[in-house]
């Protein structure tokens, strides 16, 4: 009887698979999608499992965003998606001087505390919901011609190779902060960048071409401390095994 009640109930759609695990991915352009770079939600997509298998990855990155404007969109970018995991990575935007304005900006776009306290709230309400939290600290900036035409005025000192985090690494200091207080996971992003061995050869455009953005290459980096973080916290969570070819082998043996 039982076996004729999973028959029916299969074939008039009444048993319904377990919906995959979600993970939401919540930033701005260093998490946004982008032309011809592999961010590292897709590596996540590709390569993370859940209870061996595949999770649905969210990406809800948006370029240009501050905390502040992330707040106004978090309701409706990931609360709203009911994620399992939520992964938060700002703070670019917000420790940013724009000193290129006419005239210069003399302060950041966010203030320290404001962004602290913008982070702790996306942090709580994530965790009011259910949600797995895990903070990311930004990825340090470096100069190129462009950050270096931007932003060559102080604040910053373009002729230090690491004077344009100046105020950047109080911001990922708070993130770390705001980590420990909420009892949630971080990922330092800031100091896996500072100790690849490019960044300590003075190689910086191998991982971040124009001095803010990581490239393909850069985002393997943030993808594998990410994968990694999340699979020490949960043995649910497993690397997917990747195929290696064969070649085929012509002529006689």
């Amino acid at each position: 009887m039982k076996h004729c009640f999973v028959i029916l109930a299969a074939v008039f759609g009444l048993l319904t698979p377990a919906k995959a695990h979600k993970l939401v991915v919540f930033g701005d352009s260093v998490t946004a999608p982008r032309a011809k770079v592999k961010v590292y939600a897709e590596v996540l997509s590709e390569e993370l499992l859940f209870e061996e298998k595949a999770i649905e990855v969210i990406n809800a990155g948006v370029p240009g965003n501050t905390t502040a404007q992330a707040l106004k969109r978090l309701e409706s970018d990931v609360l709203q998606k009911r994620p399992d995991t939520a992964v938060i990575l700002f703070g670019i935007n917000d420790a940013a001087v724009d000193v290129w304005k006419n005239p210069p900006a003399t302060q950041p776009r966010t203030a320290l505390e404001a962004y602290r306290v913008n982070l702790k709230t996306c942090v709580v309400s994530l965790k009011t919901a259910g949600a797995r939290v895990v903070l990311m600290t930004p990825n340090p900036l470096y100069w190129a011609d462009t950050t270096r035409k931007l932003y060559g005025k102080p604040p910053y000192a373009p002729e230090d190779p690491d004077w344009f985090n100046v105020l950047l690494r109080d911001y990922a200091a708070a993130v770390r902060e705001v980590a420990r207080e909420e009892s949630v996971a971080v990922v330092d992003v800031f100091e896996v960048f500072k100790n690849q061995p490019a960044m300590k050869a003075g190689n910086a455009s191998r991982l971040i071409p124009d001095g803010m953005h990581p490239n393909s290459e850069g985002h393997g980096v943030i993808a594998e401390a990410l994968i990694r973080s999340l699979c020490a916290l949960d043995s649910r969570y497993t690397r997917a095994a990747k195929t290696v070819s064969t070649p085929s082998v012509r002529g006689r043996i």
